[in-house]
């Protein structure tokens, strides 16, 4: 009896194989820790809530450089448009007292050309006196060009200002906002901030050519050292990211992993996450409900659904 095989045999005993392969890789993948946390106001336990939820997550800080990422995007009194500036002065303090060589913050407005005015009107400077000295405004910044190795957008590489590609640990902290091109702006969408105006002008048009939520993953892929820390405090829900209506939602989310942050907001907000394109084509694999370790509040106890433009309507998680 030959011991030779079919090329048909041994096609579909490496068709198996693989499978278990993939299978076996998904069992022994370290799930993505996030945390959920009740912060229902803006007021001084802010400072004990964030470092409490970074010692959750046991980053290695000191002697590295930070840089938190806020969103700022524009100033409406009425509005909550922007991260408030108490629970980015929390962070720069919790990053600090961890030993941290160096915080800062920097962000790079999409539609304002002068940074420090609105984050004047954002009440960034009342909140705390060192913020000129501690702020880089991305828009201006030294930049360096990145290529973007493997880009599912129409870019081939960007210009990155060297605050943001010189850091140990990019932290973005974005609002929890809805968003009427993207269905849902959190911690992967706010790295267009990171794109430098002063190169591809206001208001950052490149990025929409090239497909919005391609942009997301491709930017997605060029910061590895990643944190995340979400507003959700108060978030804001229908035509976001700038008209729509403040959210009351009480939380912070919290991660290494912003594509597990994210989904976790999504489920949180009443967005079904694998239907966000950006989410899909970054994290695909990895954004299951049981791929992601939440610790602190259970979805159940926290879902709060937020208000989707019509548009949107096909995005909205079950109630169950």
């Amino acid at each position: 009896m030959s011991n030779e095989i079919t090329r048909r045999e041994f096609v579909a005993a490496a068709s198996v194989g693989c499978a278990l392969t993939a299978c076996s890789a998904r069992q022994h993948r370290v799930a993505s820790r996030v945390s959920v946390v009740r912060a229902p106001h803006y007021d001084q336990t802010l400072y004990e809530t964030v470092r409490r939820m970074l010692g959750e997550h046991g980053l290695e800080i000191r002697g590295k450089r930070v840089v938190l990422k806020p969103n700022l995007v524009e100033f409406d009194t009425n509005a909550a448009i922007n991260t408030h500036p108490m629970l980015v002065h929390a962070a720069y303090e919790a990053f600090r007292a961890l030993g941290a060589a160096d915080v800062r913050i920097a962000e790079g407005p999409g539609h304002r050309r002068i940074t420090l005015d609105l984050a004047e009107e954002a009440g960034y400077f009342s909140t705390f006196s060192s913020f000129a000295t501690a702020f880089t405004d991305l828009n201006l910044d030294e930049v360096t060009q990145v290529a973007i190795s493997r880009p599912k957008s129409k870019l081939a590489s960007l210009y990155l200002p060297v605050t943001v590609r010189d850091c140990d640990l990019l932290v973005s902290m974005p609002k929890m906002k809805t968003h009427h091109w993207a269905g849902a702006t959190l911690s992967m969408k706010n790295l267009f901030g990171v794109v430098p105006g002063g190169v591809y002008g206001w208001p950052k048009n490149i990025l929409h050519w090239a497909g919005i939520h391609e942009s997301i993953a491709d930017l997605y892929s060029l910061f590895p050292n990643t944190f995340a820390i979400v507003d959700g405090i108060v978030g804001m829900e229908g035509n976001g990211p700038i008209q729509g209506t403040a959210k009351p939602a009480g939380l912070l989310v919290a991660g290494s992993d912003l594509a597990a942050v994210d989904a976790t907001c999504c489920r949180i907000m009443g967005i079904d996450p694998a239907r966000i394109g950006y989410l899909h084509l970054s994290a695909a694999d990895r954004i299951a409900h049981t791929d992601i370790q939440q610790i602190g509040e259970s979805l159940r106890s926290v879902r709060t659904d937020f208000a989707l433009l019509p548009t949107f309507a096909p995005l909205r998680l079950s109630a169950s």
